[in-house]
Parts: C-alpha cells; sequence; structure tokens
C-alpha cells in the first residue's frame, strides 16, 4: 500500500490524519504522566517528544481546552478520580 493510501484508509477510518493521531496519543500520554506521576509539563513535553515546552502548551490547550498545570489541577480536585501511583 503506498503511503497516500495509507494516509487516505487511515482518515477515513479514525476520522483523523496520522499526524493527528499520534498528537492526540502523545498529548495524552503526556497528560497520564503529569497526573499520574506528577512530573512537570516541561519534563513530561520531552518526554513523549516535543522538543519545545510552549508548542506542547500550546497543542496541550488547544486539545484539552485548558493549559496543562490548570487542567491538572481540576482533575486532580474532581471527585471520584483515583489515581494509582
Amino acid at each position: 500500500m503506498s503511503p497516500s493510501s495509507l494516509h487516505e484508509h487511515f482518515r477515513t477510518v479514525m476520522a483523523v490524519t496520522p499526524l493527528q493521531f499520534q498528537k492526540q496519543l502523545r498529548l495524552q500520554e503526556a497528560r497520564s504522566l503529569m497526573l499520574v506521576q506528577d512530573i512537570d509539563a516541561t519534563t513530561a513535553a520531552f518526554y513523549v517528544g516535543y522538543e519545545s515546552p510552549s508548542q506542547f502548551t500550546r497543542e496541550y490547550r488547544r486539545h484539552f481546552g485548558e493549559p496543562p498545570a490548570r487542567d491538572i489541577a481540576r482533575l486532580r480536585a474532581s471527585p471520584g478520580l483515583a489515581v494509582v501511583a
């Protein structure tokens, strides 16, 4: 299968491009690391493959609706959230 054909099929099935899907996975992994392992946004950004913490923060805010620190604080304060370390 050619790269363009794979890209087209991927987008048809997943409703996002492969690059967008990879970005979503990285952001979700970073969120999990910050929440469970209590690491800061910059460390999480580098860990999941971002070279620029500011780019990470922009994309995080766009995806989750809040900057990383505020999002994690809100998640920790929400009732019923069980974080197992």
